[in-house]
């Protein structure tokens, strides 16, 4: 059996994920995690993992190349979850494209390639040209400007190019997976393709629009299925389940079962008014304003696309847990943790 390395595990979908690779018979996992960050999901995980599994809890940092050699000794596999999700642009370059770039100069040093499954982002594609309504896969071009887009979508677009560059160059196998938005019990609350928090009011900018949303242990499982696949080495997936519902469904239900909001929808044409008079005003006060919406920002945040996700089903994999049920589970989560009163 193939030795595994996940990084990121003891997070939101490296836990998962785990626990959907001993479902699938792996039996030789490293869990990669850092100093002093919380083990509670992995350790939950680990408490139920199967007689005779190997689970090493592996302490370290990828912050040298040396500390990335170590994590990937006698490796086989190795499931990229490790991410920077929020923060200053230097700690989300940091967390996502110098770890990653240790990593894989580790990889090419040791002479010994491991299959590698990264975890990138919905985020890497170049939606601004798209015409509303156009069918989002993975034959759609990849960003062009992401120094335009948000910081957590540029970071994403400059670790995938670098995990593509390394398996041009060396030949190193790779499967890249794009998820759209990952959501479930103890994840975030709504997403910003469906609106924006400002001043005690939601702005619902998404509309109509279907929301690519990815259970966090159907996109797990897609994960654990892909890497397991010889045929899916040198391909991209995008990841999101079946029966999308739009984001005025998802903000409704959420207002219902979750918490009440005070919410204003805000039509995308007016958005896209909104958004160049900022971008000009930003620019005339040399930026007192801060340029919260662009054009660019908003045509790829909530122009509205479809999605398919036909390449990842041709792998084999199915959808663990139906969308209804998986939005039954996180707004009871959130409802349960929700402030006294809200």
């Amino acid at each position: 059996m193939s030795k595994v390395l996940v990084t990121g595990s003891n997070g939101f979908l490296g836990s998962a994920l785990v626990e959907r690779l001993l479902a699938h018979g792996e039996t030789d996992l490293r869990c990669f995690v850092r100093p002093g960050s919380d083990r509670s999901r992995l350790e939950t995980v680990r408490a139920g993992a199967p007689s005779g599994v190997s689970l090493e809890v592996f302490e370290g940092t990828l912050a040298t190349i040396e500390g990335a050699a170590e994590a990937l000794r006698d490796v086989d596999v190795v499931y990229h979850v490790a991410a920077g999700m929020s923060g200053s642009a230097a700690d989300l370059f940091l967390s996502s494209v110098v770890t990653s770039k240790n990593l894989l100069e580790a990889m090419t040093r040791q002479g010994r390639l491991p299959r590698v499954v990264l975890i990138s982002s919905f985020g890497v594609y170049g939606t601004a040209g798209l015409r509303r309504g156009s069918v989002l896969n993975e034959d759609a071009p990849l960003e062009a400007h992401p120094e335009k887009r948000d910081l957590y979508s540029y970071a994403k677009w400059r670790q995938e190019k670098l995990f593509r560059d390394y398996s041009r160059v060396h030949g190193l196998p790779l499967v890249v997976l794009r998820p759209g938005v990952i959501y479930g019990p103890s994840g975030g609350g709504p997403s910003a393709r469906i609106g924006l928090s400002l001043f005690g009011v939601f702005l619902h900018l998404g509309g109509s629009n279907l929301l690519p949303l990815s259970y966090v242990e159907n996109c797990a499982e897609a994960a654990a299925v892909a890497g397991r696949r010889d045929d899916a080495v040198g391909n991209v997936f995008n990841v999101h389940d079946d029966a999308l519902p739009t984001c005025r469904q998802f903000l409704r239900r959420y207002c219902r079962e979750v918490r009440r909001m005070r919410v204003v929808t805000v039509p995308y044409a007016l958005t896209m008014l909104v958004s160049r008079w900022v971008e000009r005003y930003h620019e005339r006060s040399q930026g007192q304003l801060p340029a919260v919406f662009t054009p660019y920002k908003t045509a790829t945040s909530w122009k509205g696309l479809r999605f398919d996700n036909s390449r990842l089903k041709s792998l084999g994999w199915q959808q663990r847990v139906p969308t209804d049920e998986a939005l039954r589970l996180t707004f009871g989560h959130m409802k349960a943790n929700s402030p006294p009163g809200s």
